[in-house]
């Protein structure tokens, strides 16, 4: 337990695998996740989220490696665009190689791995994260959907720039970027927070680990891979290892290094995140793949993303 990596990652997966069993037990019965979800994302992460980055200055952030991580998403993303073609199902998996579960399982891993440092910088990168790429995924998807509707002689819907207005709204107003970006302004204004208000973040905060993990778990036994695997196993590789060390190897070829480069690598390397599901599901397309994408790619993380943290501790 003096390895570093394994003290960060054993809770990770011992609270997963408690999470899977209770969900085969039935103690967690499917129709409850749902109201666990709820809570873990309207109520522990904007109290985790804020109450961290209330004391944090501007100034002591780095965005270079969070600039670096979105460059080798886009990178990645238009990779897979150019090699699947130019359609709706192209877009969905070039969101599935680049989108990472950088809350429910991120959020905890860094935490254990990196401190309290090393969760200011993953903040700053989830603050735009699905801002970005789920900006990005709309806007391919929208021009697919017209492309398609030119070829077929259909009329479009919805004009696109409405839709990526409506795409750039839901990626602000969210529990999740939303409490960093209130959190971040109020720590400029030099005030601390009461006892009375910081303790009960600070308890929700605290309880945001073991209940989002214990989650992932129960999802995991609701999910059926089937005939999926092949293509599953193909784009969790891409999303767990390659994104990781396209974001490394453009980061080092720069002389980039230290806590905050390893945050984004190992974020990188987290598996896909549940949002990708839900584009699949909006626009009816590779929905029994992307399933089973995101629980191949979160068990594959196990081993993936201890690989990539004893890589980063050996660097």
């Amino acid at each position: 337990m003096n390895n570093p990596v394994i003290s960060a990652l054993l809770p990770v997966v011992v609270l997963i695998a408690i999470g899977f069993i209770s969900g085969r037990a039935g103690w967690i019965r499917p129709e409850a996740s749902k109201d666990l979800s709820n809570l873990v994302f309207m109520v522990l992460t904007p109290a985790l989220l804020f109450r961290t980055m209330s004391t944090v200055h501007v100034e002591q952030l780095d965005f270079k490696p969070v600039a670096m991580y979105f460059v080798a998403a886009v990178l990645l993303f238009a990779a897979v665009l150019v090699w699947q073609g130019f359609t709706r199902r192209a877009a969905v998996l070039a969101l599935a190689a680049t989108f990472s579960n950088t809350v429910m399982i991120g959020v905890p891993l860094v935490a254990l791995a990196y401190g309290q440092a090393g969760l200011v910088m993953l903040f700053t990168l989830i603050s735009v994260h699905a801002l970005v790429l789920l900006t990005l995924a709309t806007i391919m998807l929208e021009l697919a959907v017209a492309r398609e509707a030119a070829a077929s002689g259909e009329q479009a819907g919805q004009h696109m720039a409405l839709t990526i207005l409506a795409a750039v709204r839901n990626g602000i107003f969210h529990p999740v970027p939303l409490p960093i970006m209130v959190g971040l302004l109020f720590a400029q204004t030099g005030w601390v927070l009461p006892e009375i208000v910081d303790k009960p973040l600070a308890l929700l905060g605290n309880a945001f680990g073991p209940i989002a993990l214990v989650l992932v778990g129960v999802t995991l036994t609701q999910v059926r891979v089937g005939a999926d695997l092949k293509g599953a196993l193909g784009l969790a590789l891409i999303k767990n290892v390659a994104f990781p060390a396209l974001v490394a190897g453009l980061s080092w070829s720069l002389g980039l290094s230290g806590l905050a480069l390893s945050v984004m690598i190992v974020a990188a390397s987290m598996p896909i995140g549940a949002n990708v599901f839900l584009f699949s599901q909006r626009y009816q397309v590779a929905q029994e793949l992307v399933t089973a994408s995101v629980a191949v790619s979160t068990l594959l993380a196990m081993l993936t993303v201890s690989l990539v943290m004893a890589l980063l501790g050996a660097a």
